[in-house]
């Protein structure tokens, strides 16, 4: 799937001009944003320049921003933090490191950073990519190569006589002294005990450094921090030039990206890492970890392990913001200051009414797990309380979303302290408003989640792929879906839509939704009519393919997501949850995405975005196609 060195690339997919035409179908339709879903690894690399993971800072990520720009106005992004060497997943990063994997390598071999990176190494790593002429990542080989390779360019980076650089890493750790000095600290006591993963370290002190319970112990280990940064300083220094390096990268990025039109949304995900357990244990509510019911997926629920945030360390007493709330907030401002597109928070049920158990134990009611906020009849957890006994239904299980019935005008502000205290409140002060913040509120909606989301008119996301199609008021049914909101036909956990619908043809789901797209999409078509669109579409799959795509553009959300995969016409998944495998998390843009695009266009693959909008305006019924007939025709010319 990849170009040899040699090759040019193609054409961009559609002309200026044509581009221009679908930007207006889109504003026709009311479409503020079009946003491009693709996690940073993912993205493609330049012929011959394949390290084994994507980045934004490079330049074949640049050939996709200009292929894509003037018509996609965001990038949603994954999650940006430090990983594991034994595990891929970006929803186990840390919340203020970034991941160092993402900075680009060539960059360093050049003069803009002093050639602080040999070309020697960075051609070795291109040429030793075991998949190299794949569109997969290859975390196990990149993991180990990048690390030597940004060690070898720190070395030089210390011998450099360049003020000037050297003046912007002072200033920079400076600037994030309160999170780079714990993170790089971590780093040091992993040397120090040989070891990542801190619970299984042989020193208690070294597990407790920022969480002393008296004034001996903070006395103790104070000497034991200057201890342990007199040793290791060159370890510390090399993880912060890292977090340097990458933070000039992406701004650079970002700059492109808006010099094109085109804005990053970063994604924030409910998990803290070990490293950020570690930094901040003293603010997590001890014994506890955030997790999933039961449910038609899972049995025994899901055992996510994650700490969860203390309330008590969240607010104080006064509803002011205390040691935890105030770390969150700036988590969430240094991720709006470098992400103008906003946030995806990942997901608004884990901040909002959050599912706990207790640790070792599964999270099943019978075993005493229960939602943080509403179990006012739990012995632990009612001291968080915020619905009381005689707000739920005594017939419903702590489980189920009915559980709660009412909740007052206060309880539903206390409900939403967080969002309105925390999130909408650090985006306001680097001047953003709440439509910055996407929130991904699919699967369970507690009554609580509900009403916060309608409290603060916040815009939820709807999943076409997910509509219970016999459900005629299904939120995620072309016509309930609601202007302000973010519809997608699926994410990175989900199938591409092509392949969902070749396992819907021909099952009695694939007539019901054959019948409701039939309804919603031929709103001027006879019952007859519709019966023919449905029969038809409940057998052909690529029909149904294009329809469900027409059905996205033609639903009156103001929002629209698209994975890659859908875009490009892959028939891949990206993640599969629930599993495990070097599959998860690997799937790449190909390299020769443009020429991949074409072909699969030519094949009915990939998104034909002119045909599509041209009848997403006429699904909106025979009058206002009739309005927009001029935009129609100009669609038809570029088809």
């Amino acid at each position: 799937m990849m170009n040899n060195c040699d090759e040019q690339r193609k054409s961009p997919f559609v002309k200026n001009e044509s581009k221009q035409i679908i930007k207006e179908a889109l504003n026709v339709l009311g479409k503020k944003h079009f946003a491009f879903i693709a996690h940073a690894n993912s993205f493609p690399a330049e012929p011959c320049k394949n390290t084994g993971f994507g980045t934004i800072n490079s330049n074949a990520a640049k050939k996709l921003i200009d292929f894509l720009s003037g018509v996609f106005t965001d990038i949603q992004l994954g999650p940006a933090g430090k990983t594991k060497s034994i595990d891929a997943s970006p929803y186990t990063g840390t919340i203020f490191s970034n991941n160092p994997l993402f900075i680009d390598l060539e960059q360093l071999t050049t003069d803009e950073w002093h050639n602080i990176l040999s070309q020697e190494t960075y051609n070795k790593i291109t040429e030793n990519n075991p998949n190299k002429n794949t569109n997969r990542t290859a975390y196990s080989y990149i993991f180990n190569e990048q690390e030597n390779a940004l060690k070898e360019a720190f070395e030089n980076f210390k011998k450099l006589d360049n003020a000037e650089l050297k003046n912007q890493f002072k200033g920079y750790k400076e600037r994030n002294k309160f999170w780079l000095e714990k993170d790089s600290l971590y780093e040091a006591l992993t040397v120090e005990h040989n070891n990542d993963y801190w619970p299984m370290w042989q020193s208690e002190t070294d597990k407790s450094l920022f969480n002393p319970q008296n004034e001996e112990e903070k006395e103790r280990y104070a000497k034991r921090i200057a201890e342990l940064i007199e040793k290791y300083s060159d370890v510390i220094e090399y993880y912060s030039f890292c977090q340097f390096v990458i933070s000039v990268q992406n701004e650079k990025s970002r700059e492109y990206a808006l010099s094109k039109g085109m804005k990053m949304i970063a994604d924030r995900q409910v998990a803290f890492s070990d490293r950020d357990n570690w930094a901040y244990q003293s603010y997590f509510l001890k014994g506890w970890c955030l997790g999933c019911p039961p449910d038609y997926f899972s049995e025994d629920g899901q055992m996510w392990g994650f700490p969860v945030m203390d309330p008590e360390k969240l607010f104080n007493a006064d509803g002011s913001l205390g040691e935890g709330g105030l770390l969150m907030k700036e988590l969430y401002k240094k991720m709006f200051t470098e992400n103008p597109g906003g946030v995806r928070i990942d997901h608004m049920v884990g901040l909002i009414d959050p599912w706990v158990y207790v640790a070792g134990r599964k999270p099943k009611i019978e075993e005493g797990a229960g939602r943080l906020y509403s179990s006012p009849e739990h012995p632990v957890l009612s001291r968080y309380a915020i619905a009381t006994t005689d707000d739920l239904n005594p017939e419903v299980e702590a489980d189920k979303e009915e559980r709660i019935l009412k909740l007052t005008e206060e309880q539903i502000k206390k409900y939403g302290a967080l969002v309105e205290k925390i999130v909408i409140g650090a985006a306001k002060e680097v001047g953003l408003d709440k439509d910055s913040i996407v929130c991904e509120d699919l699967g369970t909606l507690t009554y609580p989640v509900v009403s916060v989301m309608k409290e603060y008119d916040l815009q939820g996301m709807k999943l076409i792929q997910f509509v219970v199609p016999e459900k005629s008021e299904h939120p995620y049914r072309c016509k309930n879906i609601t202007p302000r909101s973010w519809a997608m036909v699926g994410t990175h956990d989900n199938e591409p839509i092509s392949m969902w619908a070749n396992s819907t043809v021909n099952t009695e789901a694939g007539y019901l939704n054959g019948k409701n797209l039939a309804e919603d999409l031929w709103p001027d078509a006879s019952p007859e009519q519709r019966e023919e669109i449905a029969v038809r579409i409940s057998k052909d799959a690529p029909f149904l393919t294009q329809t469900k795509l027409v059905e996205l553009f033609a639903c009156k959300s103001e929002n629209i997501q698209m994975f890659f995969t859908d875009f490009l016409g892959l028939y891949e998944v990206y993640n599969r949850p629930g599993t495990s495998g070097d599959k998860n998390w690997s799937l790449r843009i190909p390299d020769n995405f443009e020429e991949v695009y074409e072909n699969n266009l030519r094949e009915g693959k990939a998104l034909n975005l002119p045909l599509v909008l041209k009848l997403a305006i006429e699904a909106r019924g025979h009058e206002f196609a009739s309005s927009h007939r001029d935009i129609i025709n100009k669609l038809e010319s570029i088809m």
